[in-house]
């Protein structure tokens, strides 16, 4: 995985606030080119195992992404989607990730799925990220047609189109 330089990873330590512990490379930019979604590494730079793959990190989205799951979000999309697709992201994502570890790895490995779980939605933030780079995952989907259009980094969607006709 190429290390970013210069100004990308000075942009996601003031985002992060504070230095990245591992490889990653920006995957998704919003209009201004500013960092949206990081693909980070397997491992951090100390070995530890990094479940997340896609990590969010645009400032407005990941405002805009709280303030859904604070109001009780995370328990509204367990509701709405059905347990064999939650399953099916978790799994996909950890395939993709997985992927990415050297067949001859020994030692911790990461696990899980979306945010390191296999069951359930743990972090909209995770799905959010995974479906803007991976662009399937529809607890990301579901979240994201929740942020008002117009956010950095959030792209547009065909729901927008809808309500801006008022159908």
């Amino acid at each position: 995985m190429g290390e970013p330089v210069g100004s990308d990873r000075e942009r996601v330590a003031e985002l992060l606030g504070r230095e990245p512990r591992g490889a990653f490379e920006v995957v998704t930019r919003d209009a201004t080119g500013d960092p949206v979604v990081l693909r980070n590494a397997p491992f951090l730079d100390d070995g530890t195992p990094m479940p997340t793959r896609y990590y969010l990190v645009g400032e407005e989205l990941v405002k805009a992404v709280s303030r859904i799951e604070s109001a009780g979000a995370v328990d509204e999309v367990e509701a709405e989607l059905d347990d064999d697709t939650i399953i099916d992201i978790h799994r996909r994502y950890e395939r993709e990730r997985d992927a990415a570890i050297d067949a001859g790895h020994v030692g911790p490995r990461p696990s899980g799925g979306v945010g390191g779980t296999r069951i359930g939605v743990k972090c909209l933030h995770a799905h959010v990220a995974n479906h803007l780079a991976a662009g399937d995952d529809a607890i990301g989907r579901w979240t994201l047609a929740r942020v008002p259009p117009g956010t950095p980094g959030r792209p547009a969607m065909s729901e927008d189109a809808d309500s801006e006709d008022g159908t």
